[in-house]
């Protein structure tokens, strides 16, 4: 994997001061970021068994929602 230098560079010192790999703080830095889109993919799967509305619907639903927290 190629990192832009400087990018690199605070990988190795960040490294270093903690006594871990660079592959390591990459790992972490990518299970950190990954980690909103695991709860997004795991309600699409959940919202993916439920019947699909028709968008009328889904926007008078939406529409009473919002009016119950306009008040």
């Amino acid at each position: 994997m190629d990192f832009d230098s400087d990018l690199h560079r605070a990988l190795c010192i960040k490294a270093a001061e903690t006594d871990r790999f660079v592959s390591e703080l990459v790992n972490e830095a990518e299970k950190l970021m990954l980690a909103g889109d695991t709860k997004d993919l795991a309600a699409f799967e959940e919202g993916a068994h439920k019947p699909n509305l028709p968008f009328e619907v889904a926007l008078k639903n939406q529409n009473q929602h919002d009016t119950i927290w306009l008040r």
